[in-house]
C-alpha cells in the first residue's frame, strides 16, 4: 500500500509499505493492505512503517529504526486517512 507522511514543512515520506502503525487518540492501531477506510485523529507517539523503506536524505534525521526493524517517525499530533490502499498522515 502507498503511504504519504506530510508535515507543514514538507512531504517527509512517500512510498510503498507492508504496514503502518499510528498512535490514534483511542490507542495505537495498525493498517495493512485492503484495510477498511478510516479517518482518525492522532496523538503524540510513533508512526511505524514496515517494509522496504527508503527515506530521502534531507528528512532522514527525523526517522529512526525500531528494535524489530521498523522505521519510526515521532509525531506530536495529526490525522490519518486510509482509503483505497493509500494512507495519508498529516503530522505535526
Amino acid at each position: 500500500m502507498h503511504v504519504e507522511i506530510v508535515s507543514p514543512e514538507a512531504t517527509l515520506f512517500s512510498g510503498e509499505v507492508t504496514s503502518v502503525t499510528v498512535p490514534g487518540v483511542d490507542g495505537e492501531f495498525q493498517m495493512l493492505e485492503n484495510h477498511a477506510p478510516v479517518v482518525s485523529l492522532l496523538q503524540e507517539g510513533a508512526v511505524k512503517l514496515q517494509g522496504e523503506i527508503v527515506i530521502d536524505e534531507e528528512h532522514a534525521d527525523k526517522f529512526s529504526k525500531g528494535s524489530t526493524g521498523e522505521t519510526i517517525l515521532t509525531i506530536s499530533s495529526g490525522t490519518v486517512e486510509m482509503k483505497d490502499n493509500k494512507v495519508i498522515v498529516l503530522a505535526d
